[in-house]
């Protein structure tokens, strides 16, 4: 009996496995053509990264001019990694996220860093730029008239609202120089007799013209030369020149500046300043490290330590009943309007947030002038002409901070609270009446838990922000009233923040000390750094909790 076996013909003859066919995606990539991948969202692209890298080329140019290598060399490590990321197919994810990256290297990461920095330099007024730009400074400002030096009748010019000198010297020539270029001789000058009159790129200055900068006229000076030994040209009547000179010369070789004229030499020394042998200083210097001397100064120095332990424990009552304050208001009002049987609800909570509706730092102002002693809307017409000093008394004042602190902020808390109650599931509430649990005891064991496990992240924030509310300070009492037993400009209700902007002497009340302020800036950030740790570690037990 014969058997007959079927051939399958679809088996391969050859050795060679299947070959998979090509995946759709991967024939697209490998057909699509150089020329079909130019669309009109690649040349909006291009346009916009053309404008970005054109940006960061004049940031590294300045930074080149300014010799700041630093920023110089983050400029181009930016520029070169978004380039790549948004002209790469690989990178799709680092597209969405790098601007982000980049905002906070530049706005936060960058500024910790560089404020942690200038806490252990010197930096404020005297030593505000390196040693090189204090040596320069130096010997401009101890420039002295060269005792029986000529004098050239001079003509004040105008350069693009730059003022410029031009005088004729003893060979009849005309010269004309900026502050930052030396005289240089210029040719098709108009001169009546021996004045300047006319100069071609200039524009002569008038007598009206020479009044109305007076102060800028006699404060220039203009190089005689390349070399700063040379001197300069200086005026007080703005039509006779005369050449200064410095009284102190500085030998680059043995590193001392000399005042020539009584012969005292000066050495730099730790603190970087010029000082002599009897202790005397040159009033300029430069940045050193200094390491924790501003911490020192800011913990042991009486001028600073007794204001900074009454200004940090204020801050702290401040957040603290900042938050508790408005909290408690807030959590009111929304327990108040979440009842259904309160008509008009939605009416009442629009005006409820009508207060942070408005700008915090204009409704500081608003207040400043409501509460003004004699001429506010508060005492002058809601308590018939009295005078109370609500921000000038050192309790009133602070009586008032958290007063309009509160008004501010009562509506943030009740918008949270609003929303935390009702996201509360009401067969919880309705679970624990089954068993009996009353009203109170539903809202102490139930009702209260839940929602500060929804709040209690946002009411570390508020202490937060409220550590460091600087515009409610600033613009209701600029930190006054003034401490009468204190030799620094610091008050009653200025905070932490507060202070670190009154001793930095931005606002000209004080002399600027830029260390000692990164130094208090680095405490602030600890402190805040500790509570809130401590606080959300609080949070996540109350989350196990509930």
């Amino acid at each position: 009996m014969s058997t007959t076996r079927s051939t399958r013909t679809d088996v391969p003859t050859s050795a060679e496995p299947p070959q998979a066919p090509p995946r759709a995606g991967r024939r697209r990539s490998l057909d699509e053509s150089p020329a079909r991948s130019f669309t009109r969202g690649f040349f909006v692209k291009l346009v916009l990264m053309a404008l970005v890298d054109a940006i960061g080329v004049y940031v590294v140019l300045a930074a080149w001019a300014e010799g700041s290598f630093g920023i110089l060399w983050a400029m181009v490590a930016l520029l070169a990694a978004a380039n790549w990321i948004y002209f790469s197919r690989r990178t799709v994810p680092l597209k969405y996220i790098f601007p982000g990256l980049a905002f906070l290297l530049v706005f936060q990461i960058f500024v910790v860093l560089y404020t942690g920095f200038v806490a252990f330099t010197n930096y404020g007024d005297g030593h505000n730029s390196t040693k090189s730009d204090a040596i320069e400074a130096l010997l401009i400002q101890n420039e002295r008239r060269v005792e029986g030096s000529d004098s050239y009748p001079l003509t004040v010019l105008d350069a693009g609202g730059e003022l410029a000198f031009a005088i004729v010297d003893d060979d009849g020539d005309v010269r004309v120089g900026q502050a930052q270029e030396p005289l240089r001789a210029v040719e098709d000058a108009e001169v009546d007799g021996d004045t300047v009159t006319a100069v071609p790129g200039y524009e002569v200055l008038s007598r009206q013209g020479v009044l109305e900068r007076q102060q800028d006229v006699t404060t220039l000076r203009v190089p005689v030369s390349a070399d700063p030994g040379d001197g300069s040209i200086r005026t007080q009547d703005a039509r006779t020149g005369f050449v200064y000179t410095s009284v102190l010369e500085y030998d680059e070789s043995a590193d001392t500046m000399t005042d020539v004229t009584t012969g005292t030499v000066y050495r730099p020394n730790d603190e970087g300043l010029f000082e002599a042998e009897d202790g005397t200083t040159l009033n300029v210097g430069w940045r050193v490290l200094v390491g924790f001397d501003n911490f020192t100064t800011a913990f042991g120095d009486p001028r600073y330590a007794g204001p900074f332990v009454k200004i940090l424990a204020w801050t702290f009552a401040f957040a603290v009943l900042s938050v508790l304050t408005t909290f408690l208001l807030g959590l009111f009002l929304a327990i108040v309007f979440n009842d259904e049987r309160v008509k008009g609800r939605r009416i009442y909570r629009t005006l409820m947030i009508l207060p942070y509706a408005i700008p915090g730092f204009l409704a500081a102002l608003l207040w400043s002038g409501l509460l003004n002693r004699r001429f506010g809307f508060v005492n002058d017409v809601l308590l018939g002409g009295a005078e109370i000093p609500w921000l000038t008394d050192p309790w009133l004042a602070k009586l008032s901070v958290l007063g309009v602190n509160l008004w501010l902020g009562f509506p943030y808390m009740f918008l949270i609270c609003t929303g935390a109650l009702q996201s509360i599931p009401k067969d919880v509430n309705e679970a624990a009446e089954i068993d009996g649990a009353g009203g109170l005891t539903t809202w102490r064991y139930i009702t209260m838990p839940l929602l500060l496990v929804a709040t209690a992240p946002l009411l570390i924030s508020s202490f937060a922000f409220n550590f460091n509310n600087f515009n409610l300070i600033y613009m209701l009492t600029k930190g006054g009233p003034r401490f009468t037993d204190a030799s620094v400009p610091l008050g009653d209700t200025d905070i932490l923040i507060s202070m670190v902007y009154s001793i930095s002497g931005v606002d000209g009340t004080a002399p600027k000390n830029y260390g000692l302020a990164s130094a208090l800036a680095i405490v602030i950030f600890v402190i805040v750094a500790t509570v809130s740790a401590l606080a959300f570690r609080q949070t996540r037990k109350l989350e196990e909790m509930s």
